[in-house]
């Protein structure tokens, strides 16, 4: 994603075209493109040859077009701060993230920026399922706002965690696709409301047994969606389980129902036992 400068090309860099002032697009010593970050860059007349590479501050390749004039608009703390970000987030996640990550979340933090300014304070009904489905990813969107306070000297509200998480969730997929994500918690919500429905109990989301829940839920969904289940060996202990947990049963069945109806995915029995399972735990803590 990133890098310091001459690490990818060994070789001069000739910048073709100004992004701003601090920022501009180049052509390394294959000919890859890259988006080259550090002071005065963009500044002189284009096109030019940059030997000094103490000048350039970090390098972008794999760039969407879409997103690179994005950067024009953005305060370099801002872009510098995203950076940092995306690249703690590559070593925490241990992979590979979406190239534009370091764009379209300074975008992000840019707007959060002015909507602080403004005195717009927007929700996040989301916060509890991001905490518990992705808890690294919640981490690191904690952690963001520490490092866009050092960089910009601005401390942006803690619901901005859970939107840099998300933005982080979209980089892990290769397609960045923020729908599959978004389907995924809101699934999950009503997955919640059902079960304190029918149970009525009301979870509690910071209990262990909850988290392990979120966990087994948000890999259910997954299976789901790509039409993959567990091998179906559940027969008899199913029906065991049913006999002596009738109202978890009955509510597993409702979940499943829930799953047919509003999104025509069929449960067999093995996951319908394992999500019992999962509600029997998380009904413990419930009150």
């Amino acid at each position: 994603m990133t890098g310091p400068a001459g690490e990818e090309s060994g070789s001069d860099v000739r910048i073709i075209k100004k992004i701003n002032n601090n920022a501009a697009l180049g052509l390394d010593g294959s000919g890859t493109e890259v988006v080259v970050l550090g002071k005065g860059i963009g500044f002189a007349d284009m096109p030019y040859e940059l030997t000094d590479y103490s000048k350039i501050q970090r390098t972008f390749y794999d760039m969407d077009p879409r997103y690179v004039q994005m950067a024009a608009g953005i305060p370099d703390a801002v872009l510098e701060a995203s950076a940092d970000i995306a690249e703690l987030a590559e070593m925490e996640l241990e992979c590979e993230l979406n190239p534009n990550l370091p764009f379209t979340l300074a975008d992000h933090l840019n707007f959060a920026q002015e909507r602080l300014r403004s005195g717009t304070v927007l929700s996040t009904p989301l916060s509890y399922d991001v905490r518990h489905l992705y808890p690294k990813e919640a981490a690191l969107g904690r952690r963001a706002l520490d490092i866009m306070e050092a960089y910009t000297g601005t401390r942006l509200p803690d619901c901005e965690a859970v939107s840099v998480a998300l933005h982080l969730i979209n980089a892990e997929n290769e397609s960045g696709d923020i729908h599959s994500t978004m389907l995924a918690l809101k699934i999950t919500e009503d997955v919640d409301a059902i079960i304190e429905k029918e149970l009525h109990i009301r979870l509690d989301k910071d209990s262990f047994q909850y988290s392990r829940f979120a966990m087994h839920l948000r890999y259910l969904i997954q299976r789901l969606m790509s039409g993959r289940q567990v091998e179906d060996q559940a027969v008899g202990l199913l029906g065991q389980m049913r006999r002596e947990y009738p109202q978890i049963y009955v509510c597993a069945k409702a979940v499943v129902e829930y799953f047919a109806s509003a999104w025509s995915w069929q449960c067999n029995d093995e996951e319908l036992l394992y999500l019992m399972l999962h509600i029997y735990r998380v009904q413990q803590k419930g009150d």
